[in-house]
């Protein structure tokens, strides 16, 4: 018998997934009961959930475990933005807030300008344009 490795249903893909309304742990009941060779049927009652939606939920990934996107640490996190907001709000430069964050003062400058300047800058909305633009597969710049 040949020893095969351990397998790893995680994968890092990006993709558009529906969660037919299973939370997290309900989620990883099915991934766990798929993995075991349960009947989409008996996976969907231990739920208390119908059978076809348990069986698009492992189809639409082509049962292949896709793993939450995360951000690198190199980008701006929510917080960050929130504090760049608060700096923007109490008139602070660029400089006083990188200094206050540990970041280069373009990196500040560019965050502010990227999303409407100091008029208009909102975290939330900076912190959900950074979410879209870091999305994956894109558009070539070509097609654009």
């Amino acid at each position: 018998m040949i020893n095969a490795p351990p397998m790893d249903d995680h994968v890092i893909v990006e993709a558009q997934v529906r969660d037919y309304g299973f939370s997290s742990p309900q989620q990883d009941e099915i991934w766990r009961g798929w993995r075991e060779g349960q009947s989409f049927s008996l996976i969907g009652r231990a739920l208390g959930a119908p059978t076809r939606h348990a069986r698009r939920f492992l189809h639409q990934s082509g049962g292949i475990r896709l793993t939450p996107r995360q951000r690198a640490e190199r980008h701006l996190s929510g917080s960050e933005r929130e504090e760049i907001s608060r700096g923007i709000a109490a008139r602070e430069s660029a400089r006083q807030l990188a200094g206050r964050l540990g970041r280069s003062p373009s990196t500040v400058s560019r965050e502010n300008a990227r999303n409407g300047g100091r008029d208009r800058y909102r975290a939330a909305s900076a912190d959900e344009a950074a979410y879209a633009c870091g999305r994956r597969p894109k558009q070539a710049k070509l097609a654009q």
